[in-house]
């Protein structure tokens, strides 16, 4: 490998890590948006306590949704133009993530990096480049992922009531107000192990690219050559979280539905359950989707007017935008980084 390839490789991880900050940040309000809502910790804390369950994550999910992702595109070893495909497809997912994050919109950075993916790939070889079996559970996550939530969100929500009918609103409060800790910490331990994965996958398929890796390569945490990927990715994920997204919060956690700390403990359990469940499948999912259905579902019990839905609905816009808009940013990426580098 040249000189100039090997400062490629070295800039797109740089960059890629980059991408994990402010996919923790851009998701931030995944994590913390019903436990600030329902004022059970402050933004600063909820922070910290979400970017620690997101490191530790590491600790706790196998690297299948890494290993979807670095399959997404047929990449072919030693091959310098995978390097601009990959490099085109963060340019296209940073893009977007700091443009819906200016507008408060909370949409989905793994969506955004999978359409970064798909665009400059295709930009380079038409459709023949893409693994389409690999991209069609992402899809078919994106309305599932969602309606698991709300279903899910709704389901214990009529649990808990049925089960404290009894007890006073007083100490269903206070109770429930410790138990959000519990579901806020499960909640961030999913994000993390979905989240923080991905760009896990874009790195094994650089490295893959570069030639430094075989396409079989797996991570592992007992695997020197793979060790580091996995700490900087979720060091990174973890940063971006304490960093936080406070633009986003304000629409997760206040402007879907008010909830009560019980309704927080529902919604993130609903999505933990979730993200546990496509984590374990190997399927990159939205986070912002699945806690989003999860509010909803919630919401939901109380009365369908509970849940602001003009609100709602244009964050589903935002959704159904999110893997176009990257694809054609990273295509427009890719055509313009190969002109200049040739």
């Amino acid at each position: 490998m040249d000189t100039f390839t090997l400062g490629m490789v070295i800039f797109t991880v740089v960059l890629a890590l980059c991408f994990d900050v402010i996919n923790g940040c851009h998701d931030a309000a995944n994590s913390i948006a019903t436990i600030v809502s329902t004022r059970v910790l402050s933004p600063r804390a909820a922070v910290l306590w979400a970017a620690f369950f997101n490191f530790a994550a590491m600790l706790v999910f196998a690297p299948k949704v890494a290993d979807t992702v670095s399959k997404i595109v047929e990449v072919r070893p030693n091959d310098p133009i995978f390097v601009y495909i990959v490099l085109s497809a963060l340019i296209g997912a940073i893009v977007w993530d700091l443009l819906t994050w200016w507008w408060g919109l909370p949409t989905s950075s793994s969506h955004a990096l999978i359409g970064g993916l798909i665009g400059a790939a295709m930009a380079f070889n038409g459709f023949e480049v893409v693994r389409w079996e690999k991209v069609v559970p992402v899809i078919e996550f994106i309305p599932l992922a969602p309606l698991i939530g709300v279903a899910l969100g709704f389901i214990f929500m009529l649990a808990l009531y049925w089960i404290l009918r009894h007890y006073h609103p007083q100490r269903v409060d206070t109770l429930f107000r410790r138990g959000q800790l519990f579901s806020a910490a499960l909640y961030s331990l999913g994000h993390g192990g979905n989240d923080a994965q991905k760009t896990m996958g874009i790195i094994v398929a650089l490295f893959v690219a570069a030639g430094w890796f075989t396409p079989q390569t797996y991570l592992s945490l007992t695997e020197w050559r793979t060790l580091w990927i996995v700490l900087a990715c979720h060091a990174a994920m973890a940063l971006g979280t304490a960093l936080g997204g406070w633009r986003i919060v304000k629409t997760m956690g206040m402007k879907i539905a008010k909830l009560k700390p019980v309704g927080g403990f529902a919604a993130e359990s609903a999505g933990a359950a979730t993200l546990f469940l496509a984590t374990a499948l190997g399927v990159p999912v939205s986070t912002t989707h699945t806690i989003t259905g999860a509010i909803v579902g919630v919401g939901s019990t109380t009365s369908f007017s509970a849940v602001k839905w003009g609100v709602a609905a244009r964050i589903v816009w935002a959704w159904v935008l999110t893997i176009p808009c990257s694809a054609f940013i990273a295509a427009v990426s890719f055509w313009v980084v190969r002109a200049l580098l040739g």
